[in-house]
């Protein structure tokens, strides 16, 4: 049907208390099992505030983020805008979220007036099955109950993913063995797009959107080659985007991510927003901190 996004009507709609200050309501629409503020949630909100203090016509091109505390589901989330910069073609705007008194979160967002160039190139899209073709997250996870030789307490856990109301469409091109141990290669490919309806609108509400939708299972890519380890501990350090094209957000987006490195209990990660016709719509990078236990676990099935 044609529903509102969750993500336009209540995860990113913020209530504007001063000029360039903004608070997100107690009220957050999916929390995970961590309970820790989403950091896709807090990236895309601070890009709200940001895009409120520049002009409709100047578009985001680049921001550039680090998570300096751990965010509280409980509370609101206060974001103070900086005007850094104005300039005849670029904006910059420096955001701070704060809890407690503290900032939990900072970020630099820089913003273009649209310019024509004959520089122009893209890598080539990743030829994969249309998202038509694939299993929901949600369809794998009932297929992963419906087998007979899943132990209880993983039974348990894929529940709780199940009752999981994330505001987001996804489709795992390749999906993993959820509960296997084998070592993978640390790339991954899946299909993504807002749940619900967003339509024709300003840009800056697509890409900050697609910052929210970014930041989901981003850093489990760096974990693919090391299956046989429980993790302690996962957090996202910094975050940083570069934005292309235009596209909608609540159309399907090939998200393809990859981890060249990890060390010293830091992973990182990049990824790139395909658009269905082959057009490179967005560029992701982030590292964050990974600890997990020094023994290798065993297959739970």
């Amino acid at each position: 049907g044609d529903l509102r996004s969750v993500l336009i009507t209540s995860v990113l709609n913020l209530e504007r208390l001063e000029v360039d200050l903004f608070r997100c309501g107690g009220q957050h629409h999916w929390v995970p099992a961590t309970q820790r503020l989403f950091g896709g949630q807090i990236v895309g909100q601070a890009l709200v505030a940001a895009a409120h203090a520049v002009s409709r016509d100047e578009q985001v091109h680049s921001l550039h983020c680090y998570f300096v505390r751990t965010g509280d589901p409980k509370v609101p989330v206060l974001y103070e805008v900086e005007r850094t910069r104005t300039g005849k073609s670029f904006s910059v705007r420096s955001v701070k979220a704060i809890q407690h008194g503290k900032p939990i979160f900072t970020c630099q967002a820089s913003f273009q007036l649209s310019q024509e160039s004959p520089v122009q190139h893209q890598f080539t899209m990743p030829t994969v099955p249309p998202p038509e073709q694939l299993l929901t997250r949600e369809e794998l996870v009932q297929k992963f109950l419906q087998n007979p030789n899943v132990a209880e307490g993983c039974r348990k856990c894929l529940t709780k993913i199940q009752a999981h109301d994330v505001p987001i469409d996804i489709k795992p091109v390749n999906p993993p063995d959820i509960f296997g141990s084998e070592p993978q290669e640390p790339m991954q490919l899946f299909w993504v797009r807002a749940r619900g309806y967003i339509g024709e609108t300003d840009m800056k509400v697509h890409c900050c959107v697609a910052a929210y939708i970014s930041d989901y299972a981003f850093l489990g890519t760096a974990l693919l080659p090391h299956r046989q380890y429980g993790i302690k501990f996962m957090a996202s350090l910094d975050h940083s985007m570069w934005f292309h094209a235009p596209f909608r957000a609540d159309h399907w987006m090939l998200y393809e991510c990859e981890s060249p490195w990890a060390g010293g209990c830091r992973g990182l990660v990049q990824g790139r927003l395909w658009r269905r016709d082959g057009v490179l719509a967005v560029t992701c990078a982030q590292e964050g901190v990974i600890r997990v236990e020094q023994t290798a676990n065993q297959s739970k099935l």
